[in-house]
């Protein structure tokens, strides 16, 4: 099919302390993921399932790729209508809600971008474009979680 692209990683638990998983609190949960031509990135779980807190878990991992795509796709779009962005930062969070069986799932997630740009006159398309790189984000349109954003745009010398 010419329109898709294939993504790969390798992951290697790094967690056997020498038992393997012989029981719940002997095993580490660190890992690294391997995608070809970049550099490995380590993570681990989250602290509250014996995770290593200096590491990301997959959780963080989740939070900061739709906040990446969502920014990578609002980019793009400002870039083609014109609006000049200057600066962009989002405090993205997420709620995780557990099942009463042991699992999980997060309930929703709030991107919160912070944009400055150039024109003041089009302050209104560039928050309008927040729905339409939503839309557009390919992580959020592969996830059923509710994906809220909380946009604050305004012209470079307004934000303090």
């Amino acid at each position: 099919m010419a329109n898709q692209h294939e993504y790969r990683t390798h992951l290697v638990w790094n967690g056997n302390l020498g038992k393997g998983t012989s029981t719940y609190a002997g095993y580490g949960r660190d890992y690294t993921i391997s995608i070809d031509g970049k550099p490995p990135m380590r993570g681990s779980a989250d602290p509250m399932f014996r995770g290593n807190s200096e590491l990301p878990n997959p959780e963080d991992l989740f939070i900061a790729a739709l906040s990446s795509c969502h920014m990578l796709s609002y980019l793009a779009l400002c870039a083609r209508q014109g609006v000049s962005v200057l600066t962009y930062e989002d405090h993205a969070s997420g709620t995780l809600v557990f099942t009463a069986d042991g699992g999980g799932r997060f309930h929703e997630v709030t991107l919160n971008p912070i944009v400055s740009i150039a024109d003041p006159e089009k302050v209104a398309l560039a928050e309008a474009l927040h729905d339409e790189a939503h839309r557009l984000c390919y992580i959020a349109s592969s996830s059923n979680t509710t994906v809220n954003h909380a946009a604050t745009v305004a012209v470079a010398a307004e934000i303090q």
